[in-house]
């Protein structure tokens, strides 16, 4: 799914912080036989829309279970971006900024699923994203 541009077209960012005040650990609590981050970052991989799957996270016991799972880590959030102001949209910025200038990376569209998300199918990214191009929006959230 490289462009011909040398752009990659889709990345998928999992934003998963460790410091969840309502419900500790929530990201990598055990859901139904599986830690709850799992499923989104299963139901990523099986849509098949995503050249990379990433976790954003300050927390190496996340890291750990989303590698398992088969999502790239390439660095640690910044805890600037991990602190309980830090929007989601933080988030992402920061994330893109470091593929660029780090990893060299560039992504046209990009997708941010969240990590308690265990209801999502793989349909509803591929249904999202025919969506998005088709109709030419620029963005899409979903009901």
């Amino acid at each position: 799914m490289i462009s011909s541009e040398g752009i990659m077209n889709n990345l998928a960012i999992i934003p998963a912080r460790g410091g969840s005040k309502r419900i500790p650990r929530k990201n990598i609590k055990d859901f139904l036989g599986k830690p709850l981050i799992a499923y989104s970052i299963e139901t990523a991989l099986q849509s098949g829309l995503f050249d990379e799957v990433m976790v954003s996270t300050d927390d190496y016991e996340i890291v750990e279970v989303a590698k398992k799972f088969g999502a790239q880590v390439p660095f640690i959030r910044s805890a600037e971006k991990s602190s309980d102001l830090a929007t989601t949209t933080d988030v992402i910025i920061e994330v893109l900024e470091k593929y660029k200038s780090i990893l060299k990376k560039e992504y046209k569209l990009v997708c941010c699923i969240y990590p308690a998300a265990p209801l999502i199918e793989p349909l509803d990214l591929i249904t999202g994203y025919k969506m998005l191009c088709e109709e030419k929006f620029h963005s899409l959230f979903p009901e």
